[in-house]
């Protein structure tokens, strides 16, 4: 990710998340204080830089096993977690950044708890 004349890049299996604004009423209509906001276990955010994945050691014969994910730095298991996907995610494993200004979270993806994607199989008028 560009931010500015710099790059953002993360590593192994750690995912940039921007946090969404979370609800600051109860069901019943009460106001939440910020504080009971921010520290709630569970917060969901938009996924917006993915790392490369699990390291894995090195394979002589990268051709047994297509699945992993080669590249010069390395070999990785993918990451389920895609850019622009909705996560929802342990609050206590993450850790806050701040990066040119805007706040981000960086969550370890065996943190992460649910995956949403947009429009992942369109609908059609066919079914």
């Amino acid at each position: 990710m560009r931010v500015g004349n710099k790059e953002l890049v993360l590593v192994n299996d750690r995912v940039l998340i921007r946090l969404e604004k979370a609800d600051e009423r109860t069901q019943a209509g009460l106001y939440l204080p910020q504080t009971a906001v921010s520290k709630a276990s569970v917060q969901t955010g938009r996924v917006v830089e993915v790392g490369p994945g699990i390291p894995l050691p090195v394979d002589p014969n990268p051709e047994e096993e297509p699945w992993r994910e080669h590249t010069k730095a390395g070999h990785y298991i993918p990451l389920q977690a895609e850019m622009g996907d909705q996560a929802m995610f342990l609050r206590d494993q993450a850790v806050d950044v701040k990066v040119d200004g805007d706040d981000y979270v960086v969550v370890p993806h065996s943190a992460m708890l649910v995956l949403l994607r947009d429009d992942v199989f369109p609908i059609t008028d066919d079914d």
